[in-house]
């Protein structure tokens, strides 16, 4: 074959996909940059497929879109595709200093306690790293850091060139004021050292290199969510509520509270969403159902998805093995999966559509 037969091979090939397109950002893959390395010899074509988050939930369908758009090119027998992801990094907060290293710090909260949200924040952690991002989960729960539990982290991290190192477990570099304090000892601080402690987990941990820094932050909107939002580029926020009016009616103070310090609002997470019987696999709705969605709607937010009530959730918590590892073939940890995936689309969508602006004040 000549150079020339193989060079209108070679454009055969990228107009075949060019017909791929990626559903969320609306764009073909060769305009999107996705496709590198390609080579065409012999009727073989070889590339790598390079998307944006390993957490793709279209991953496989996008594979096999680009397999069958390459073999239906005349001449071509055989195709050879290595998948591959490069997380993009934030553009929000231009303004503030970045985190070194890390790309995308994504807060995790809720308006009101007891709705699961540092059970929300483990699983969804621990999802995106067995997907293949690398992670990082703050505890910025100050007066209640249950991470290091619901992980089965024992340990102090130890400070190296005045860095504190994250411990790690199940993939997730993890801080948490529980590392530094005994178990009963109870923190009775006031707003200014809340704001010291959380600078601190931010700029003096050595998180290194990471996809998403995941923050789960206490209740309510009060002094760290402040601090947080002052001094970090935050990507977005997630809100995680039940379905029960007595939550939704703070879930939605939570929405307004990032919204009005400009952090874009990833998705609502609806947590206790129904509960199945073991026994009859008859479906209960404990706490109602789907006021997690009707208020994503009625705030023009996405949601992200629903997670049941499960006992083996709280059991996973409880033993330091989260579900999405103790089980992780399980309906529960399927639903924490698929919630992973959808807040990894939700950020590489806005990373790669979100013109970065000055604030001006």
């Amino acid at each position: 074959m000549s150079e020339l037969q193989l060079s209108q091979l070679e454009q055969a090939v990228i107009l075949a996909l060019r017909a791929v397109k990626d559903p969320d950002l609306h764009r073909d893959i060769v305009t999107l940059n996705f496709v590198k390395d390609l080579k065409v010899d012999q009727g073989k074509v070889s590339f790598t497929l390079e998307l944006t988050t390993p957490a793709c939930p279209v991953k496989k369908d996008l594979e096999q879109q680009a397999r069958n758009a390459v073999l239906n090119v005349r001449g071509i027998q055989a195709v050879e595709i290595n998948m591959t992801s490069k997380v993009p990094e934030s553009s929000s907060g231009l303004q503030k200093q970045a985190v070194g290293g890390v790309k995308n710090i994504i807060a995790v909260g809720s308006g009101k306690g007891g709705v699961g949200k540092s059970t929300v924040t483990v699983n969804l952690a621990v999802a995106l790293a067995r997907a293949g991002a690398t992670v990082g989960l703050m505890d910025a729960d100050v007066y209640g850091p249950n991470v290091p539990m619901m992980l089965g982290i024992m340990g102090r991290p130890q400070a190296i060139n005045n860095r504190i190192q994250p411990l790690s477990k199940y993939g997730v570099r993890v801080m948490s004021m529980g590392f530094l304090t005994t178990d009963d000892t109870p923190l009775i601080w006031r707003g200014p050292m809340l704001h010291s402690v959380i600078t601190q987990f931010v700029r003096q941990v050595d998180w290194g290199e990471l996809d998403y820094l995941l923050v789960d932050l206490p209740p309510g909107t009060g002094d760290v969510q402040l601090t947080l939002t002052q001094t970090v580029p935050l990507m977005g926020a997630i809100v995680v509520s039940t379905p029960q009016d007595v939550a939704l009616q703070d879930a939605r103070k939570a929405i307004l509270m990032f919204r009005q310090v400009r952090v874009e609002i990833l998705g609502i997470v609806e947590n206790m969403s129904y509960f199945v019987c073991p026994h009859c696999d008859q479906r209960t709705d404990i706490f109602s159902h789907g006021g997690g969605e009707e208020t994503a709607r009625k705030y023009e937010v996405p949601f992200l998805g629903e997670v049941p009530l499960d006992i083996s959730i709280r059991q996973g918590g409880d033993s330091g093995k989260p579900m999405t590892v103790g089980q992780p073939d399980s309906p529960a940890a399927k639903a924490f999966e698929e919630i992973a995936g959808n807040v990894a689309r939700r950020v590489s969508t806005a990373n790669l559509t979100n013109v970065p602006t000055m604030i001006i004040q």
